[in-house]
């Protein structure tokens, strides 16, 4: 259990770079987030990471037309072949390359990728069966004279049409052709970005990067330039049957290509940065580099639509295969975007955090997580869905501490602007800001169980405020650290204030009480971290000689130490001249929290790692590696040997000269700045964890690492954990139970087994009326597996009535014993308390609306009633409503 967590989700990070692309269905999104893969369910509003990680930040990435296979490039042309449904990798290869753009043919039976000025064209291997040799190459295919751009395929996936960085499109057919030599599509006076058949592949569409559309289809009359092959088969078919049926076949391949139409998009000061076009509506769709994207209908060019939807460039654009939503990617602002043209209106908008994220809290119930960045943004996460939902920008600097309160719905904030701010949680507004009487920078932050008292320490004055939450007045200054109160925490009985400094000392001060004297207890080290135990009787404190420190309050004594330098030490960086192992820079814990039951502590620094410690035993019980990508620093042991230069590694050599491209090549940072400006050459990112915290259901905890907010929760579909098993314990025999009407029996043979879906075959089949009679029998030994089943249960069907008696059944027959166990079932009770919450919040919204549909429609029948009424008096003349004994005037 301790050691069983998984990767679940990775939140805080929408889109780094690379090309976003739509399933099949149009239902989902995939976008790449560093050396990952996030699939974002639009129309369940959930999002999910998959499992796999790239070497480095993905290029480009491809979905197989029948959406069973995902292929992912990297920067250096290294791929992993992808089943999507599973998320399991098949095979790896290394194109040895660069890869610009990567796509399958419509058949799905090939994959094209640009490899420099060339193009390979590779089989498809089969996600059904395991091969030695997967890939095999169908073809390669030269002509341009520069880097190739795209690829794009006509809808019988037999030619594709290629652009280049030599202002050409090129045409070539999958297979040779007898006579048919490459078409080159030249007149650009730019780089040549995308090019597109039509639906009925009689027009192709070339953008280029300076904002022109040429439009080319099928000259009129013969040339000297063409070849006899096409002059016998396209002026004379008649004297050729065989010629005949290869121009019907290949009709594409030996037309004698040429410009109808020149179009321009007229944006002045901007240029075309990606471009993509859906056949069956004929619409373009242009991201242009401020980022203004535009729908126009071809072959007219008549302007559909025009938007700004970001302030920096749009890096990538994809459509939907019903043509109804765009899907945008901005790598500057790391901003995902899903537009309905139609409606005008947006199906998703998420961005996360512009820098790194520093510090995280769960949220009593653990259905949200809340995340403070070095943007000065304040964001809310779903942990569920892993959607921001609420972002707060009323910071101005760096927001250090993040802490919800553990009564009522209130978020409090420190930042390094001088001010704590507390938010409301219902209804989203800021509405106390703390400020000191002197301005100061805090450091961290510290909120009173009961919710009534704040307390921030200050960087700059060493000292820690308090406030009343409720008259936002100053209440206290603490005073007697010497240094710098890198971290604060209240404890859980409220009595008791912690607080550590890099004085190297720890203070325990009894707020409440009408002494403020304090004794330091004396650490090793400086302190960069403090957490309390949930029961109050222990704290632990990280020091900066890579120790765990815990101490007694009681008695005020340091009762044990466990040494972590070697387990959190990470990997080398490339500017670094000592290697991982004797270099002391990354080797403490930045980051540390207890577990929900206080057996075992949660610990991250400077580092890949975060380690888990059993408290008991003072051992270490697994490390976390929450990165693979090498494209941070940090995460090789040792520098590889081949990527030394006479100047230095060659990972930090400017390059930036070397661009084709003036915008590339202008470097706009200032020199000394370290943060700020991502689009620096140079900068590398490292790889470390800013803050670790776990639910309090305790099953899953989460990381504000470099790659964004990292989910990890207990893997329970693959433990199978049986008990009392016998020889006549089988699934036929319980279903055989079941129907004889046994339903208790039929329950308790499905604990026993432990599997989800026979446990909910009994269960869904007990009658209602007998839930009552069965709770009160059932042996106490399976209270906790049948809670945590009805926990699944709540949160995944529809049955409310149904576990609403089971949930009132368990707790008036067996209450007792559950408060007697209410340690060890914590988290399964705070799971029901959270699918009870679900539950009432979703029928609540579904009450409003139904209220709202119902007023509509009793308006509505008023409405028609009087329409209907009068429409029978203006029937009648005026003589038959006289003799009816009614008078008009007219």
């Amino acid at each position: 259990m301790k050691s069983n967590f998984q990767f679940q989700n990775l939140c805080g990070t929408v889109y780094r770079q690379g090309n976003v692309v739509f399933t099949p269905d149009g239902n989902s999104v995939l976008s790449p987030v560093g050396n990952r893969v996030s699939v974002f369910d639009l129309v369940n509003n959930k999002s999910r990471t998959l499992p796999f990680e790239n070497r480095k930040n993905i290029a480009s990435i491809a979905l197989s037309p029948d959406g069973n296979v995902l292929i992912s490039i990297d920067e250096d042309g290294r791929a992993l072949l992808v089943h999507f449904r599973k998320g399991t990798v098949l095979h790896h290869i290394s194109f040895k390359g660069k890869v610009n753009h990567v796509s399958f043919s419509p058949d799905g039976k090939y994959i094209a990728i640009t490899h420099g000025h060339k193009i390979h064209v590779w089989k498809t291997p089969s996600h059904l069966v395991r091969e030695f040799a997967p890939f095999e190459l169908h073809r390669e295919y030269s002509g341009h004279h520069d880097e190739v751009t795209s690829v794009c395929w006509s809808k019988t996936s037999r030619y594709f049409v290629t652009t280049s960085r030599d202002m050409t499109a090129r045409l070539y057919t999958l297979n040779p052709l007898e006579g048919f030599k490459p078409k080159q599509f030249a007149g650009h006076r730019d780089v040549v970005l995308n090019a597109f058949f039509s639906e009925d592949e009689k027009t192709i569409y070339t953008v280029s990067r300076d904002g022109a559309v040429f439009a080319w289809s099928a000259k009129k009359g013969a040339s000297a330039e063409d070849s006899d092959v096409e002059m016998d088969i396209l002026d004379a078919p008649s004297t050729s049957a065989s010629g005949a049926n290869l121009a019907l076949e290949h009709t594409v391949a030996y037309t004698r290509w040429g410009i109808s139409n020149r179009h321009f998009f007229n944006q002045p000061g901007t240029k075309v940065v990606c471009a993509t076009f859906h056949p069956k509506t004929s619409l373009l769709i242009v991201g242009f580099s401020t980022g203004v994207f535009g729908l126009w209908e071809m072959p007219s060019f008549t302007p559909v639509h025009t938007l700004s939807i970001s302030n920096e460039k749009i890096s990538s654009v994809a459509v939907s295969a019903s043509g109804e939503w765009l899907a945008f990617g901005a790598a500057k602002l790391g901003q995902l975007l899903v537009w309905e043209w139609q409606s005008e209106s947006y199906v998703l908008k998420q961005q996360g955090h512009y820098y790194d994220m520093n510090t995280i809290s769960f949220s009593p119930d653990g259905q949200n997580i809340a995340t403070g960045g070095e943007d000065g943004k304040v964001k809310l996460w779903n942990a569920t869905s892993g959607f921001c939902f609420v972002t707060f920008p009323e910071h101005t600097a760096s927001v250090s501490t993040v802490e919800f309160a553990k009564q009522g719905q209130v978020l409090f904030t420190a930042s390094l602007d001088g001010t704590v701010r507390a938010y409301d949680m219902v209804r989203y507004r800021n509405f106390r800001t703390f400020t000191s009487p002197t301005p100061v920078q805090f450091s961290s932050l510290a909120v009173d169980p009961s919710g009534d008292v704040v307390c921030a320490g200050s960087q700059d004055s060493f000292e820690i405020y308090m406030w009343s939450v409720q008259t936002g007045k100053l209440l206290d200054i603490l005073t007697g650290h010497t240094a710098p109160v890198c971290g604060l925490a209240f404890s859980p009985t409220g009595d008791q204030l912690a607080s550590a400094s890099w004085d190297r000392s720890i203070r325990l001060w009894s707020v409440f009480g009408r002494s403020r004297t304090t004794e330091p207890i004396t650490l090793s080290s400086e302190a960069t971290a403090l957490a309390f135990r949930p029961d109050g009787k222990e704290v632990c404190a990280s020091t900066l000689d890579g120790q765990l420190t815990f101490i007694d309050v009681a008695e005020g004594e340091i009762k044990s130490v466990i040494e972590g330098r070697r387990d959190i030490s990470g990997g080398r960086k490339v500017d670094d001249r000592l290697t991982a192992a004797n270099n002391a820079a990354s080797k403490y814990f930045n980051s540390v929290t207890y577990t929900a039951d206080g057996g075992c502590v949660l610990a991250g620094g400077s580092s890949k790692y975060v380690v888990i410690y059993d408290r008991q035993e003072g051992v270490m019980i697994k490390k976390f590696q929450i990165s693979e990508n090498l494209s941070l620093d940090g995460t090789l042991e040792m520098l590889d040997s081949r990527k030394m230069t006479a100047a230095g590694p060659i990972d930090s050599i400017d390059e930036t000269g070397d661009n084709s491209d003036l915008e590339e090549r202008l470097d706009k940072t200032l020199p000394g700045a370290t943060k700020g400006d991502l689009s620096k050459r140079r900068y590398r990112r490292e790889a470390k964890t800013n803050s670790v915290k776990f639910s309090s259901t305790g099953r899953s905890w989460a990381a504000a690492s470099t790659e964004g907010l990292l989910i990890y929760t207990v893997d329970e579909t693959t433990s199978f954990d049986p008990f009392d098993l016998s020889l006549d314990l089988t699934p036929e025999n319980i279903i055989k139970t079941l129907e004889q009407g046994d339903h208790l029996i039929a329950l308790i043979m499905a604990l026993r087994l432990s599997e989800k879906p026979l446990i909910q075959r009994v269960y869904e089949n007990i009658p209602p009326s007998s839930i009552r009679l069965i709770s009160r029998q059932l042996p106490k030994v399976y209270i906790e597996n049948l809670m945590k089943f009805i926990n699944h249960h709540i949160e995944n069907t529809p049955h409310i009535e149904f576990d609403l008696l089971w949930i009132a059944g368990m707790l008036t027959s067996h209450g007792r014993s559950i408060k007697e166990r209410k340690g060890e079932l914590a988290g399964t009770l705070r799971g029901l308390v959270r699918g009870l919450m679900n539950l009432e919040s979703n029928v609540a919204k579904l009450s409003d609306q139904n209220t709202f549909s119902i007023d509509y429609i009793i308006s509505q029948m008023e409405r028609n009633e009087k329409m209907n009424t009068s429409k029978k008096i203006n029937g009648h003349s005026r003589d038959d409503l006289a003799d009816l004994g009614i008078e008009i005037d007219v």
